[in-house]
């Protein structure tokens, strides 16, 4: 009788490491998720030429526990309109600083940008806006085809979920987002009048 039940005990503890291993795996892979990293698809064409629509990206949520986002970021952030979706922009204003587009270019604290990476220069006006603390200005790289922080205003810190880290689909656009560094620009907002 014992050697009958032998390969029964066998069977049922390969079984349970089996079920312990696929559990396991679930657990971290939930881990990850919700502290770590996360997918996201691109979808429509706000952020051409920097990122396409049906691309596929890494998001980074670990980098903006351990510092603050930084102008030329680009970010997945919950959708203010639509909690239920999430957008993908660049940061361009910070908390404090004043930001305005004028004459065609995008100004933070009376500083114009240089935006090599955009699609093709706003055409339309924003009158200068103070960003108040926790919360940043985002644009679309498509500037004229992006709904973004010129049309509703700026993204609250707590709804950003991470920085677009890799792009992994399509396999042509596998690779580091490209995260623009910006130069010395003046600190410090003056008044609104």
């Amino acid at each position: 009788m014992q050697a009958e039940e032998q390969p029964k005990v066998q069977a049922r503890s390969a079984l349970r490491e089996i079920v312990e291993t696929i559990l396991f795996t679930l657990l971290i892979y939930a881990l990850v998720r919700t502290f770590l990293f996360e997918n996201y698809r691109v979808v429509g064409r706000s952020m051409e030429p920097t990122l396409e629509n049906d691309q596929f990206l890494v998001v980074n949520k670990l980098s903006y526990r351990l510092h603050e986002p930084q102008r030329g970021d680009i970010i997945v952030f919950r959708d203010p309109n639509d909690e239920s979706r999430k957008l993908i922009k660049r940061v361009i204003g910070l908390p404090g600083e004043r930001v305005e587009v004028r004459n065609s270019q995008v100004l933070v604290n009376d500083y114009p940008l240089e935006e090599p990476y955009i699609s093709s220069p706003p055409h339309y006006s924003l009158a200068a806006q103070l960003i108040p603390e926790g919360q940043y200005f985002v644009l679309g790289d498509n500037r004229n085809n992006s709904s973004d922080s010129h049309s509703w205003g700026p993204v609250p810190d707590h709804e950003i979920v991470g920085k677009a880290w890799v792009s992994y689909w399509p396999p042509s656009l596998w690779g580091l987002i490209p995260h623009e560094a910006y130069g010395d620009i003046p600190a410090q907002a003056e008044d609104l009048p």
